[in-house]
């Protein structure tokens, strides 16, 4: 089982400017002044050893999409714009006709506006089921494609497209997977999901602000969280924007993502929905400082932390 970050941002997507390029091979050029790189896979080795995530790569642009890898059926979470890469994907792949089934967390924009461009959704033969808690979801998706907004509407498409409504208290068997959900605490309400195969558990939590009810050993989210292999935990914010500036605003910080994930014995935290206005380089250092503060938490505890980026893959 694999899963696969195709869309990682917050809100909208986040720019990449030429200077921060011309900035990256600048500090690649620089750091490799003192090493004789005389072969491809010297090279590579300097890239992939002495040079920070930050420069040798980075966070990318796109807003929520994530692929759960497990079978010939498609499972996906979130319609941001990592679902047109994603889309481009398949249709490389050739496995077409496919079925695809999309998991929604909520209908805000950075969470849809990604399946316009869906290349699939475009062709004959595939179906998509489109789950989520929400009532209007049909109408949401409907609507974003609808004039003046976009010139192809959702009846264009030529794929078998299905809408189904679910209900949080209830849990369902799609796709190999037993499924639950749970509402968060986010502006119109969005909601987690648990995935649970052969013994694997999955749970994909973004959108999501943790208060002070955190703290009790009743909080409902440890039961939600307990003993995940993965994680998916929305950290948009730094610690000090998440308490003096962001507050109420439902997304949460690096340092709860931490306590939760450790006081519910997850295995592997993935941060996510990182804010689209820090750069790499911020990105890379709240990454340190998140492995560092977990340490400080609970240093007995052996917590795997990643930072989500575009083209992630993580094994179950």
């Amino acid at each position: 089982m694999k899963v696969i970050i195709w869309g990682s941002r917050g809100s909208l997507p986040a720019s990449v400017r030429s200077e921060t390029i011309r900035y990256k091979i600048y500090r690649a050029i620089e750091a490799a002044k003192d090493f004789d790189l005389k072969s491809k896979a010297d090279i590579e080795e300097f890239i992939d050893t002495r040079l920070p995530f930050a420069i040798r790569g980075g966070y990318g642009t796109n807003t929520s999409c994530v692929e759960i890898r497990d079978a010939e059926e498609y499972i996906v979470l979130d319609c941001g714009t990592g679902l047109r890469d994603f889309g481009n994907y398949v249709m490389q792949s050739r496995k077409i006709p496919a079925r695809f089934h999309i998991f929604m967390s909520h209908v805000h924009w950075d969470h849809i506006c990604g399946f316009p461009f869906f290349v699939p959704a475009f062709i004959k033969g595939n179906r998509l089921d489109i789950y989520g808690f929400h009532e209007n979801i049909e109408q949401v998706f409907t609507a974003q494609q609808a004039p003046p907004c976009f010139p192809v509407p959702l009846t264009y498409m030529q794929a078998d497209i299905r809408f189904h409504r679910l209900e949080p208290e209830k849990e369902y068997d799609i796709a190999g997977f037993h499924i639950s959900g749970i509402a968060q605490n986010h502006p119109q309400i969005s909601y987690g999901f648990k995935f649970e195969k052969d013994g694997k558990k999955i749970v994909y939590s973004t959108d999501a602000e943790h208060k002070e009810d955190a703290d009790k050993q009743t909080y409902p989210f440890l039961s939600f969280f307990s003993n995940a292999d993965l994680l998916i935990f929305d950290t948009q914010y730094a610690l000090l924007d998440a308490i003096y500036m962001k507050e109420d605003w439902g997304h949460s910080s690096n340092m709860i993502a931490v306590e939760l994930a450790i006081r519910s014995k997850v295995r592997h935290l993935c941060m996510y929905h990182s804010e689209p206005t820090y750069g790499d380089s911020a990105l890379d250092k709240i990454h340190r400082d998140t492995v560092k503060y977990a340490s400080i938490y609970d240093d007995s505890y052996p917590l795997k932390i990643s930072l989500g980026y575009d083209g992630l893959e993580i094994e179950i």
